[in-house]
């Protein structure tokens, strides 16, 4: 074990290190399957995460509920009594997921125009209630509350300038390049070895940018532990910045990732004598630190946190709310100050909440734009009128298709995805955290593999998938009927671990954005008359050339296009969202795309 130290690691011989043993374990190749561990008692025989909450006495096994709705969703299995554990009648409960081992049934099901489902046995709620506030009959303080768990600090100053000190630091790292290879005869020791060189560069340089004196007692001591809580604030800072900017740090924030990832194995944290990962700053734990959580239930939160619009408003009433919410905010800040928690810390929580709030208008809002204009032009009860233009109707095999629907089920199969897409958006924050736990988790390791786009970590996310299939239950419920697959992807082939898993799901919005601003300013270039002539001779009117954009949109961007079997994309969760990729880029081809370019569109990636 002397051999294996971090003096050694770090000294020019370093190709020598490479210990049978590590920490009393014998040494296998990066790539070995980890053992399985049989199930602790009380927990679900499905998942192997979480307690166990209800028995199924058919199967005679313990499942979670989300396990057991997914285990039960159809067929046989959905007529199976279940009991609870607490002292409740059993009773048949409707499932609303599918597993894996059901995708290829779903899949060919959507290839022979898949049946419809009922989720629920209460009648289906067919107005979906897409509302940003707490549910009604929940306190508002207590929704303040619940939400601030997974609201990041927004960072102050100081904060900033040494945010621009880690991403000039990745910006120039090529540790994923180095470490995410395969190598032939690499063992995984050598590999352990290699990322502690790496991941000591990278951190001495951190120290000698920030602090030229440290970093040189640094270099000639190499203890890293004495600085633990500058690597730890700095790794946290640019993790807390992504959280709250998902534009931010796109070609940085994976090194960062998959950095602290192989900070946090075992043989690593051992070498170094500290964990690089700390939990997150929130709002909820920074009020909680001092006391101050009444913060969120005092009546002016609302008032102080909301958004102030000013589409169809005068300036008066804009001044108006403006110097309301002013007022608001500095009462609050004189309130809650104490002893440890200054005024502008007070700020800084109501800033952090307010950002939230635009996140969500600005990631939600294009959805609930897209409902409504899906009803306003393709409700089925509107049918009979040019009904060539207003069918949504697809067939597998006709321009790209992969199902086959009539026009009622491809609109409620549209609805339901939206919806959904909606619901992931509005919990996003909550989702962030659990993928981080899931990719840092310490008994969870990932396995490098060729996913066939090219090599990937592949790791398992028990606590995202979980999150996610409520989130999936809860839109099941909304819609009242469910098309197609259920199938969440999620540590395989398609989605090798919860951070592209994240990277997939923040780019909704660059989807549908761009598309709800060119149907926003068609009015504004109609009335411009050569473009007006343009339009009416293409199109026939405006409101045509909006019918067929959406009408093109909703067909193609929801068909299951975008590769090369149902198992890849489909009707399951991520294929719909493959499909509307698939959409975008043909956008270039399409007779219209004219018209997003002269509303200013430079791409479903670009900036408007």
């Amino acid at each position: 074990m002397d051999a294996f130290s971090l003096d050694n690691i770090l000294s020019e011989n370093h190709e020598n290190v490479e210990p049978e043993v590590i920490n009393g374990a014998p040494v296998g190749g990066w790539d070995e399957e980890e053992v399985s561990k049989p199930v602790e008692e009380g927990t679900c025989v499905e998942c192997e995460d979480q307690p166990a909450e209800v028995r199924c006495e058919t199967c005679a096994d313990v499942f979670c509920e989300v396990c057991y709705a997914s285990q039960h969703r159809k067929g046989s299995r959905k007529l199976h009594v279940v009991k609870p554990l607490s002292s409740k009648k059993p009773q048949p409960v409707a499932a609303a997921q599918s597993t894996e081992s059901e995708d290829a049934m779903d899949a060919d099901d959507d290839e022979d125009d898949e049946e419809w489902e009922r989720v629920v046995t209460e009648p289906a709620n067919t107005d979906v209630v897409l509302s940003a506030q707490p549910a009604q009959g929940t306190p508002v303080g207590e929704w303040f509350v619940e939400r601030a768990k997974f609201i990041p600090l927004r960072l102050n100053l100081a904060e900033r300038k040494a945010l621009r000190l880690l991403e000039a630091a990745l910006s120039v790292s090529e540790y994923t390049d180095k470490i995410d290879t395969i190598g032939f005869g690499l063992s995984k020791a050598k590999r352990i070895v290699q990322q502690i060189r790496e991941l000591c560069a990278i951190m001495s340089g951190l120290m000698v940018s920030a602090d030229y004196k440290r970093g040189q007692e640094l270099f000639s001591d190499r203890d890293f532990q004495a600085n633990a809580e500058f690597y730890q604030t700095l790794f946290e800072l640019g993790r807390r910045h992504k959280i709250m900017n998902p534009d931010k740090m796109r070609s940085t924030y994976g090194k960062l990732i998959y950095l602290l990832q192989d900070a946090q194995t075992p043989e690593v944290k051992n070498l170094l004598n500290f964990s690089c990962v700390r939990p997150i700053r929130t709002v909820e734990a920074l009020l909680a630190e001092h006391d101050a959580l009444d913060l969120l239930r005092d009546q002016l939160i609302t008032q102080a946190t909301g958004e102030i619009y000013s589409e169809g408003r005068g300036r008066r009433d804009i001044q108006k709310d403006i110097k309301g919410k002013e007022r608001a905010i500095e009462t609050l800040a004189t309130r809650y100050a104490r002893n440890g928690l200054s005024r502008d810390d007070v700020r800084l929580c109501i800033y952090s909440i307010s950002d939230n709030h635009s996140f969500l208008r600005t990631n939600r809002d294009p959805c609930d734009r897209m409902i409504a204009y899906l009803k306003q032009y393709f409700h089925p009860t509107d049918g009979g009128k040019d009904a060539a233009k207003t069918s949504l109707a697809i067939r597998s095999g006709r321009n790209g298709a992969r199902l086959s629907h009539d026009h009622a089920k491809q609109y409620a199969y549209v609805v339901q995805s939206l919806t959904l897409w909606r619901e992931i958006l509005h919990d996003m924050f909550h989702l962030w955290s659990l993928a981080e736990s899931d990719l840092l988790s310490e008994s969870v390791p990932y396995r490098l593999r060729d996913t066939g786009q090219g090599l990937n970590r592949v790791q398992a996310a028990p606590k995202t998938s979980r999150m996610m299939h409520q989130i999936l239950n809860k839109a099941q419920r909304s819609v009242g009927q469910w098309i197609g697959s259920s199938v969440i992807h999620m540590g395989d082939h398609n989605v090798p671990n919860s951070l592209l898993f994240i990277d997939k799901y923040t780019q909704i919005y660059r989807i549908l954005l761009p598309i709800c601003t060119t149907l926003s300013k068609i009015e504004e270039l109609a009335g411009k008359p050569a473009i007006r002539s343009y339009i009416d001779d293409e199109f026939g009117s405006p409101d045509n050339l909006r019918r067929e954009i959406l009408g093109d949109f909703f067909r193609h961007g929801f068909d299951g296009s975008g590769a090369d079997n149902f198992f890849d994309a489909g009707s399951c969760i991520d294929g719909r969202l493959t499909s509307a990729w698939n959409w975008c880029s043909a956008i270039e081809k399409k007779r219209y795309f004219h018209v997003f370019l002269l509303t200013g569109f430079t791409g479903f990636d670009g900036d408007w």
